[in-house]
């Protein structure tokens, strides 16, 4: 069921800030957004939600969250919260990405794009007097995320076929679309669910290192466990470049902004690594 129309603001519950900055840049005044994962400092995946935001939720009008289990708190959260008027978007349905995926969907631009459509319809629906104003947001944020399509293939041109590695699959939806060779994908994802590499992957990781055959270590500055700063030790030992990437928006940043950040570093790191 719709909200009332003259509505203001609308109420928006994000599990994760940078869903929660998507609905500023498409509500502008007219929505009051809280985002319940917004620590940089803090590792998304051993997260566990409070009281606090359960009341966030029972008064939200639009819940969104990631999905493919990189948030099964948020399900819990809304049964607890009972049957309400609230519309809700989950970033990983609408691309069709289900749970053993990789849940870092804002990485990818096609993805972002897909939910900030739906984020902007949701608005629309649950305040249609001002539709218009939404359907304007939504054009000026695709425009906003053109130099950043824009930079991805100028990079694909550079870099393609680049081997690279990383603590965890945090950017791997970026480095596909930039076309890098991205190695120990195993080890990658056994962090990444809080399990332990395998010997031989943690060997293969090492080698790689070792012998200089990557280009550039993609380093989780939010998970950081004694294994994942080894290897980040074994890399600058080595003066094999780390680029930093995160899972959650840095404060008072922008979608378009982060990204563009971490694309010039690790377009810096590749091109030095290059020379």
């Amino acid at each position: 069921m719709p909200v009332a129309a003259n509505a203001v603001p609308l109420n928006v519950v994000a599990a994760e800030n940078v869903y929660g900055d998507l609905a500023e840049q498409l509500g502008g005044d007219r929505v009051s957004v809280i985002s319940i994962l917004n620590n940089p400092a803090q590792d998304p995946h051993l997260f566990e939600a409070g009281a606090s935001a359960a009341r966030a939720l029972a008064a939200a009008q639009l819940a969104i969250y990631n999905g493919a289990d990189y948030d099964p708190w948020m399900p819990r959260l809304l049964a607890v919260t009972g049957e309400t008027t609230r519309r809700t978007i989950i970033a990983g349905d609408l691309a069709h990405i289900t749970p053993g995926d990789n849940p870092h969907l804002w990485y990818d631009l096609a993805i972002i794009r897909m939910v900030a459509t739906a984020i902007a319809d949701n608005l629309a629906a649950g305040d249609p007097g001002h539709a218009g104003e939404y359907a304007a947001h939504l054009r000026d944020f695709d425009l906003s995320v053109m130099p950043l399509l824009d930079r991805i293939a100028d990079m694909r041109g550079k870099y393609a076929g680049t081997p690279v590695t990383a603590t965890e699959p945090v950017f791997d939806y970026m480095a596909r679309a930039i076309g890098l060779q991205m190695r120990n994908p195993a080890f990658q994802l056994a962090v990444m669910n809080d399990t332990e590499p395998s010997a031989r992957d943690v060997a293969a990781f090492e080698d790689d290192l070792k012998g200089r055959k990557v280009k550039v270590l993609l380093y989780n500055t939010q998970a950081t466990g004694a294994l994942s700063q080894r290897m980040r030790r074994m890399a600058e030992d080595g003066r094999i470049p780390v680029v930093g990437v995160s899972e959650t928006e840095p404060p008072g940043s922008r979608y378009q902004d982060w990204m563009s950040a971490q694309l010039d570093a690790l377009d810096k790191a590749l091109s030095g690594a290059a020379q």
